[in-house]
């Protein structure tokens, strides 16, 4: 299952053209609604509906832990019933609780919703994954570093769209965020009942059974590479501009560059490097190059603090526009790996685990880099690219140990049927 030559993604679709394009439309536009919303939702909670900061904090929190369970079990029910399904179902899922936001008025409503959201969002999240694996066709790697890039974008558009309502600060500008988004979702639905194939179920072996993605011991090794490699994400969101705030006389605009230029960088690149990076080996190579270039972007952040005002917010952009490529490398990386190690017939639970790994990651990033990083100051931001680099180090490695993992469970099973077993992929594979 592993490399070009070993098998290629199954597609019930005679020209994989069309549902290709439609997965990105479908997912371009839920991703506005995010950026939409997203930017604004702590506003619209703090300042409309007037719960106290904490408090929002907190029920997003436990929003966020609790939506972390549905990911394995919605990703069996994609596999057992077809990934369009559950993802169809996620959507309007998402798109009912959204429009629920608008009608809260207390803190316990407030974390019910916001609950329900986040199971939609991580069932979603599992089951667009399996939805991906098998709308890849021949060229799985070009198509998810495609879908990526415009997965971006769609962040970016919304964002900016949610400048205008923030700026304008008004009850009514904040609603029509929440609106849109839960609009974005119901028309990502449409697009994907419209364009997107209802695949059917894969066979599945006999030994296969709901929790088997956990006794996988290198892709579980993955995924937590992985959730702790996510930490670069927040490095760039929040790490950076509270240093640029609190460590350096730069200029404030200089916050808002560092995330035009992180967008930039990643949309222009992300099809260029990410059609390249297919087989988990060279995921694994990413990821160690990815790991390199952190070690090289953490310190330059740190170096903010040291220069001239007036050279703080080039080395800044100098810093992000290396972030930035190790982002798109990691990326590529991650979903060579995420992917390229699933079963076909267990996309959906393998991908809900990837999701569950990448989320915790995310929920810990603020805490582990307010903490630890800018209670070391200097230290702390060369401690975290040490930490990074080591985190890339480790992709090959675990790479070619999930390779002999599947090699050795395919050859068992062609000894079984009286098969020769296959010959092991050149380094070059």
């Amino acid at each position: 299952m592993i490399g070009k030559s070993a098998r290629p993604r199954i597609s019930n679709s005679p020209s994989p053209s069309v549902p290709q394009r439609s997965l990105i439309a479908a997912s371009f536009v839920s991703r506005v609604g995010n950026g939409l919303f997203n930017t604004a939702a702590v506003l619209y909670f703090t300042l409309v509906v007037h719960l106290p900061a904490a408090r929002v904090g907190v029920g997003l929190t436990v929003a966020g832990l609790v939506g972390l369970l549905a990911g394995i079990p919605a990703g069996n029910l994609a596999d057992r019933y077809g990934p369009r399904t559950v993802w169809l179902t996620a959507l309007a899922m998402q798109a009912a609780t959204m429009a629920a936001f608008v009608f809260i008025h207390d803190w316990l409503t407030f974390t019910l919703i916001a609950t329900l959201d986040r199971l939609a969002a991580t069932a979603g999240g599992a089951a667009g994954g399996a939805l991906v694996a098998r709308t890849g066709g021949e060229r799985p790697a070009a198509f998810r570093a495609r879908l990526r890039t415009f997965v971006n974008l769609g962040v970016v558009l919304g964002t900016l769209g949610a400048a205008v309502a923030v700026s304008a600060d008004t009850r009514a500008a904040y609603t029509a965020l929440i609106l849109a988004n839960a609009a974005s979702f119901a028309c990502a639905g449409l697009i994907a009942l419209v364009g997107v194939p209802n695949y059917q179920p894969l066979p599945r072996p006999k030994e296969h059974h709901r929790w088997a993605v956990l006794s996988d011991r290198p892709y579980v090794s993955f995924v937590a590479l992985y959730g702790a490699m996510g930490l670069q994400y927040q490095t760039v969101s929040l790490l950076l501009p509270i240093w640029l705030s609190a460590h350096t006389d730069a200029p404030r605009w200089t916050v808002a560059a560092v995330y035009a230029v992180n967008s930039g960088v990643c949309a222009l690149l992300q099809s260029r490097i990410g059609s390249r990076v297919e087989t988990p080996r060279q995921g694994g190579r990413a990821f160690r190059i990815a790991g390199l270039l952190f070690l090289v972007s953490c310190p330059l952040m740190a170096l903010t603090a040291d220069v001239p005002v007036w050279v703080a917010p080039g080395l800044a952009v100098l810093a992000v526009c290396v972030h930035s490529l190790g982002e798109v490398w990691e990326s590529s990386g991650g979903y060579a790996l995420g992917f390229g190690l699933a079963p076909d017939h267990a996309q959906g639970q393998y991908q809900g685990l990837f999701g569950i790994g990448f989320d915790a990651g995310q929920a810990l990033a603020p805490v582990v880099l307010t903490t630890a990083v800018l209670g070391l100051g200097h230290a702390g931001w060369l401690l975290l690219g040490v930490f990074f680099a080591a985190l890339g180090a480790a992709g090959p490695p675990v790479a070619a140990w999930a390779e002999r993992t599947r090699h050795s469970s395919q050859d068992t099973a062609r000894a079984a049927q009286g098969r020769p077993a296959e010959a092991p992929l050149p380094e070059s594979a």
